[in-house]
């Protein structure tokens, strides 16, 4: 059977659609890459792209997408909920079919190289590929997102980045690569406008605040939409599924007289991460059997 990563970049930009179709453009103009899934953000302005390749493929997909994004995406301009440092602020790359971890690394490493030589990027290394123990954790590297990079670098020996220059990319910020296990990225959004609720619910289940094993979790505001969400990486659904945070969360939410107006699976979500529960029940919006993992990998490779 053919060897294949899957790659999942996020950039910078969830409100100008021309920009994200240019990028994705150079990913699928790589023979051999397919790309499974596109999801824009207004609020966290940031969009994620879903694509699967074979190893060495799927390194020059990346690299041609994080090339272009640095050409339309100016960090300067930029203003979003989600924490980010670059254009291209985070590439990671997962096993899926014949590779290993250690591949992935291998990739990251590849890539990180090119990057930072070719395009003066900064690059970090985060998850499997991370060089030391503070840089496993994504979060620990975006510590005060680009405006406080921009300051630090070439200052702050610690912010020293694992390639490229020692200073920040005059509009392109830095980038963040790295090679993980699949994780779920999905969003609960509240019918309420008080961020402290959001904040409040995702400190008390996120495992580094004591909450949930392999969850990460942070509060926004979705201003446009006037609510507020708890957005959470389930770094490992197999020890805290989409039920439990699910179940969890309404029950707070509930508690302070606040409702579940919805959540949505960002990218695409392995079949049996559902189990016990059904997109109905989870309230998940804009669901088809297309955002199953296995079901697009099927259909775009028969």
């Amino acid at each position: 059977m053919e060897r294949l990563v899957e790659c999942v970049p996020n950039f910078s930009e969830g409100r100008r659609e021309e920009v994200i179709v240019s990028i994705a453009s150079e990913i699928e103009a790589i023979q051999g890459v397919i790309l499974l899934d596109r999801h824009m953000d207004v609020d966290h302005n940031r969009s994620v792209l879903t694509f699967i390749a074979p190893p060495q493929e799927a390194k020059e997909g990346a690299f041609l997408a994080i090339k272009k994004a640095s050409e339309l995406i100016n960090m300067n301009k930029h203003k979003g909920e989600h924490p980010r440092i670059g254009a291209t602020d985070v590439v990671p790359f997962v096993p899926l079919r014949n590779t290993t971890i250690v591949e992935c690394v291998i990739l990251v490493e590849e890539l990180g190289e090119q990057v930072g030589r070719e395009l003066g990027i900064p690059v970090y290394l985060y998850g499997d590929a991370a060089r030391t123990p503070e840089r496993k954790d994504l979060a620990k590297i975006r510590r005060g997102e680009f405006e406080g990079l921009k300051m630090e670098l070439g200052k702050n020996p610690e912010r020293i980045p694992d390639y490229g220059p020692n200073r920040i990319h005059e509009t392109a910020g830095a980038t963040v690569i790295g090679a993980r296990p699949f994780l779920v990225a999905y969003n609960v959004n509240l019918l309420t406008e008080d961020i402290d609720i959001a904040k409040r619910i995702a400190r008390s289940i996120r495992e580094s605040s004591g909450g949930f094993k392999s969850v990460k979790a942070m509060g926004f505001k979705l201003h446009r939409r006037g609510m507020v969400q708890v957005s959470m990486n389930l770094v490992n659904y197999t020890h805290t599924s989409i039920k439990t945070v699910f179940k969890e969360i309404n029950r707070q939410a509930e508690a302070l007289g606040v409702e579940i107006a919805e959540s949505e699976i960002v990218g695409l979500v392995p079949r049996d991460a559902l189990l016990g529960t059904t997109p109905e029940q989870l309230k998940v919006v804009h669901f088809s059997e297309d955002k199953i993992i296995e079901n697009r990998i099927k259909r775009a490779t028969i």
